[in-house]
């Protein structure tokens, strides 16, 4: 089988994408710098070549390229806390690393790359579902919640160009709202089940006033890991040259419903109480899969059955102390 790197491999998406690949019977290896490590990396097989390093040393991403057939590049600083507060690092990396990237592959004749970017891209678009067609916009550069749609905007930008010009086959994948156990506490789902289950512990029984970022009414349509991973897998096998795919679910849920659907599983009743929604927060997000139904993939595992899955991995697993559980839901 081919060697692949995987940039980000220890990540959330990242280390599943990973696994699954070496279960696959695929040669890989992962290149991170280990500061956002999933729990799930912690399942890598042991066949897995593990590099540490930073995707901005152009050095280290040379080295890792070399000897691989394909790319798959991940790396990013996700979390929406990390716009808000890291903006420059969220630049630094997105962009020196696609432009390290691109430099290796050419340098050492590596044509095909799968580029991992982010339904962020639209902001707030005029067209939901959301097709891969709809324009892409930053709204305010003085918002540094757009760090990391710039980064991506960026990433796709020079993939596509550098696609164009040197490598057999660029492929563009724009994830929305991936979720499952392990994937860091500073995204909406694990945020709300440690805020309800804190809130349970310090109340009296009955119904828990939790309080969310916006109105409650904004919507988000959640795709569990293991359909991601495998959206990701048809996109190496079958994806287009520069192609560009929504890989999501249809489901389109408000995070108030959410919220009630997480409480239930906990045993708790909630009532959503509105707060300031966060500056430039998206008030609708859903894709249209199309392109990726075309391909001969679906998502199977429904919202409720995935988010008992998560649930029971953050019971298990207490959040540290320094994160932000009120923080910015994507």
């Amino acid at each position: 089988m081919p060697r692949v790197l995987v940039t980000g491999g220890l990540g959330f998406i990242g280390s599943a994408f990973a696994r699954r690949l070496a279960t696959d019977g695929w040669q890989v290896r992962v290149l991170d710098n280990g500061l956002r490590v999933s729990g799930g990396a912690e399942g890598l097989p042991g066949e897995v070549e593990v590099v540490r390093g930073d995707v901005r040393d152009p050095g280290v991403v040379h080295a890792a390229v070399s000897g691989c057939d394909r790319v798959c590049h991940l790396a990013a600083v996700n979390g929406t806390r990390h716009f808000y507060e890291r903006p420059v690092l969220v630049l630094d990396v997105g962009v020196r690393g696609i432009l390290n990237v691109l430099d290796a592959c050419v340098a050492e004749r590596v044509g095909d790359l799968v580029v991992v970017s982010s339904s962020e891209v639209y902001q707030s678009p005029d067209v939901v579902p959301t097709d891969e067609t709809v324009a892409l916009s930053i709204p305010d550069a003085l918002n540094p919640r757009y760090s990391y749609a710039g980064s991506k905007i960026i990433t796709e930008l020079l993939a596509i160009n550098y696609g164009r010009e040197h490598l057999a086959r660029v492929v563009v994948c724009r994830p929305h709202n991936v979720y499952g156990p392990a994937m860091g506490w500073d995204h909406v789902i694990p945020e709300l089940i440690a805020r309800l289950r804190r809130l349970a512990a310090e109340g009296a029984p009955g119904e828990i006033a939790l309080p969310v970022q916006g109105s409650g009414e904004e919507t988000r349509a959640f795709v569990y890991i293991d359909d991601f991973v495998d959206g990701l897998m048809t996109l190496v096998d079958k994806g287009a040259h520069l192609g560009i795919y929504h890989v999501g679910t249809t489901e389109e849920v408000t995070v108030a419903d959410l919220a009630g659907r997480l409480a239930a599983q906990l045993g708790l009743r909630a009532r959503i109480v509105p707060g300031a929604p966060a500056s430039g927060a998206t008030t609708r997000r859903c894709p249209d899969i199309a392109r990726m139904l075309d391909l001969g993939w679906t998502p199977r595992v429904a919202l409720d059955q995935g988010l008992a899955h998560t649930i029971a991995w953050y019971v298990a697993h207490e959040p540290p102390e320094a994160t932000a559980l009120e923080g910015h839901a994507r």
